[in-house]
C-alpha cells in the first residue's frame, strides 16, 4: 500500500509518516530529503539557484520515480507537491491519500519558529507571517481537500491513522 501524506508545511507529515511507516513495516519517504539526496542541496539552494518552477519539477519527477518503483511505502509529501502538475490526481490513482489539516493559528505557531529551513516562509517577517500562511492555506486548501481521509491536527493519533487509512 502506498499512503501519501499531504498538507501545509508544519502541519506534521514528516512526523506522522515516520511513524506510521514503523508501525506497518514499510518504508518512509520524505519527499523534500530525497530531492536534496538526490540534488546534492537543500530546498533552500534549489529554489535560491533554480527556482521555484525548478523545484516543482524535480519534486514531480521525484514523486513519479518512487511510486513506480515501490508497491508499499508512507511518504511525507511537501506542502505544495499536491498544487501542481495534477500531481493530487496522481496520488489519489497510486494510493491512500491522508490530508493532515492543521489551523493557521498552529501553522503559525510551529513555522514562526523554524524560518530558516523554509524556502517560501524564510524570507516574510514575522508579524506579516500569519497573513502569508492564510492566504497560502486558502489557495492550496483546494487540491488538500481532494483527500480520500481528512484528519485535523486535534484528531491525529497514530491509531487513528491506521484505522482510517485502512477502513475509509
Amino acid at each position: 500500500m502506498r499512503i501519501f501524506l499531504i498538507g501545509f508545511m508544519g502541519c506534521g507529515k514528516t512526523h506522522w509518516g515516520k511513524l506510521l511507516s514503523q508501525k506497518l513495516q514499510i518504508p518512509f519517504f520524505d519527499l523534500d530529503a530525497v530531492i536534496e539526496e538526490q540534488e546534492g542541496k537543500s530546498i533552500t539552494e534549489i529554489f535560491a539557484e533554480n527556482g521555484e518552477e525548478h523545484f516543482r519539477l524535480l519534486e514531480k519527477d521525484v514523486l513519479y520515480m518512487l511510486t513506480e518503483s515501490h508497491d508499499n511505502f508512507v511518504m511525507a509529501c511537501g506542502g505544495g507537491a499536491p498544487c501542481f502538475f495534477n500531481n493530487i490526481d496522481y496520488m489519489k490513482k497510486k494510493g491512500a491519500t491522508v490530508w493532515i489539516n492543521c489551523s493557521p493559528d498552529c501553522l503559525y505557531s510551529r513555522l514562526v519558529k523554524e524560518k530558516e529551513k523554509r524556502p517560501l516562509i524564510k524570507n516574510i517577517p514575522d508579524e506579516e507571517l500569519k497573513a502569508f500562511i492564510i492566504k497560502k492555506y486558502a489557495d492550496r486548501k483546494i487540491f488538500y481537500q481532494q483527500a480520500a481521509i481528512i484528519l485535523s491536527d486535534e484528531e491525529i493519533s497514530l491509531d487513528t491513522l491506521i484505522e482510517k487509512t485502512f477502513h475509509t
